[in-house]
């Protein structure tokens, strides 16, 4: 009897549980929608079960077909270097083993229509009316110290307020990319618009999401004249299951395709020549699977180290001197 396709979804992990949680709740709606496929899910780091469990456990189940999907926005590091490392190595040791990588989210027609709902119910829960034209909208981004990802937030934000209307639109990012959420924030203010609208384009929740809120809502306590709105990040909006689906589907028919052309790995891209032909090689081995909130009964973290997103030295598997970006930002990160 032919094996069922498996699929492999990949997480970036959390220390939040209630972000595990919603990851986990994104993986069972892949479930329902792939009944006669073999679905497992994974995290980089923190959480368990790590993807190489994952993995493992698709094999025992005796899959001969996976293809791992990252359940992520856009291609930084963890797209271009973390999952394909731990993926390869998997390969490797399992050459009977048929494995492939889905791309990224990445920007797309869907997403942005789950995006512009997520805006539109906030409005709709406004305390008093005001136009579209009237309002700032303010896309909050992760942050990675890999400038085409972050060129996707600003995109993102350009088509939200071209299609949708609003007067004005800044974007800021939650760690290692400037300019930060209160700095963008307190800029946004100075422009003098009644209403702001602050969206964390964010698939979940998690120590970043709540900071974003926090920043808004300091906003709204200081400067009771604009009414500041927080719309929900995009979860598990059927319109994500979607395109997950449909990066299935491109995994499986040879249009898998990453837009590199400004990748900072492949070209020299200006302030990260030196990335240029960085190695692949994976960055959490010293946070896989260390747990959530929920398994220390300490206040425990790892801002320290870990609140970057881990973009250096990430590479094609090209080979070349490692690219070592400072992390200026580090502190405004987490998960």
């Amino acid at each position: 009897m032919t094996q069922p396709l498996a699929v492999m979804l990949c997480g970036h992990g959390s220390r939040s549980t209630a972000a595990v949680e919603e990851f986990h709740q994104l993986s069972r709606h892949l479930r329902a929608r792939l009944p006669d496929h073999d679905i497992e899910s994974g995290f980089l780091e923190f959480a368990r079960p790590v993807i190489r469990d994952g993995l493992e456990a698709l094999k025992r189940r005796g899959a001969r077909r996976i293809v791992c999907l990252p359940g992520m926005l856009f291609a930084a590091g963890h797209v271009k270097n973390d999952l394909p490392s731990e993926i390869n190595e998997f390969a490797a040791a399992n050459p009977g083993i048929d494995v492939r990588f889905g791309r990224e989210l990445a920007v797309d027609t869907r997403l942005l229509k789950a995006a512009a709902e997520r805006i539109e119910a906030a409005e709709r829960r406004a305390a008093r009316p005001v136009a579209r034209k009237d309002t700032l909208l303010m896309v909050v981004g992760r942050g990675t110290n890999d400038p085409d990802a972050n060129s996707n937030v600003t995109k993102v934000a350009r088509m939200l307020w071209e299609g949708m209307g609003f007067g004005w639109t800044e974007v800021s990012y939650s760690g290692v990319a400037h300019p930060l959420v209160p700095d963008g924030i307190r800029h946004a203010l100075r422009l003098g618009y009644p209403r702001l609208i602050v969206f964390p384009y964010f698939l979940f929740t998690g120590v970043l999401v709540q900071r974003i809120y926090d920043a808004a809502d300091a906003a709204a306590g200081a400067h009771p004249q604009v009414e500041v709105l927080k719309a929900e990040y995009l979860n598990d909006h059927p319109l994500v299951i979607d395109t997950l689906l449909t990066r299935l589907d491109e995994a499986l028919n040879g249009a898998n395709l990453m837009n590199c052309q400004l990748c900072k790995y492949r070209e020299q891209v200006i302030g990260h020549e030196a990335a240029q032909g960085a190695p692949q090689v994976g960055h959490h081995h010293h946070v896989r699977g260390i747990g959530t909130d929920a398994d220390h009964a300490h206040p425990h973290s790892h801002d320290r180290h870990h609140h970057h997103d881990h973009d250096h030295g990430h590479g094609h598997g090209h080979h070349g001197a490692a690219d070592h970006d400072p992390h200026p930002a580090a502190a405004e990160g987490g998960r």
